[in-house]
């Protein structure tokens, strides 16, 4: 089994379709909190729909489009990162996150995110990554600063949430930038 150690107590795993009971309670813990940061199709109400969305990832990972991974805190599912979008034709790749607020603060994102870009880049031979959020979503934006991106642009409105049209920010990092950060 494949697990990336993120601290003493945390740790980086794919989150499968066997993990639906589990992602079910961890989105009953996290739903309310990152409703607003994270697509509409993510959030589920249910095991079955929890069960669909690994599914889903599961059938991008094998078409190598996407991938997901869960963040485990004291043995507990708190939060993820993902291969959002692969298109390795093109050398590109989106990451994306999530975490419930107990799991905030503590920089687990950060480090998961780092070796999604680690192995995008290293591994995958990968040439861009890039880290979409909302614009007023603070928490998010640093975490694109601290693994290294530049912001390229602002897109107006783009989000709806909740009747609001929110702004979204476009972040990335190339391969020769993120080297140059691990030198």
């Amino acid at each position: 089994m494949f697990s990336l150690p993120l601290r003493d107590n945390a740790s980086l795993r794919p989150l499968e379709i066997w993990h639906a009971e589990e992602f079910a309670a961890h989105l009953d813990r996290a739903r309310e909190h990152i409703r607003p940061w994270v697509g509409a199709g993510f959030i589920t109400d249910d095991l079955d729909g929890a069960r669909a969305t690994l599914r889903r990832y599961a059938e991008r990972q094998a078409a190598d489009g996407g991938r997901l991974y869960g963040i485990w805190l004291d043995g507990t599912l708190v939060g993820g990162v993902m291969f959002v979008d692969v298109n390795a034709a093109l050398g590109l790749c989106e990451i994306g996150c999530w975490l419930e607020p107990a799991a905030e603060g503590l920089g687990l994102v950060t480090d998961a995110c780092d070796a999604l870009l680690d192995w995008a880049f290293t591994v995958r031979g990968l040439h861009r990554a890039e880290w979409r959020c909302r614009a007023d979503n603070d928490r998010s934006s640093a975490v694109a600063q601290r693994l290294g991106m530049t912001l390229e642009g602002v897109q107006r409105e783009y989000w709806p949430c909740d009747g609001i049209r929110h702004d979204k920010e476009n972040w990335a990092i190339l391969a020769p930038e993120w080297r140059l950060t691990r030198a």
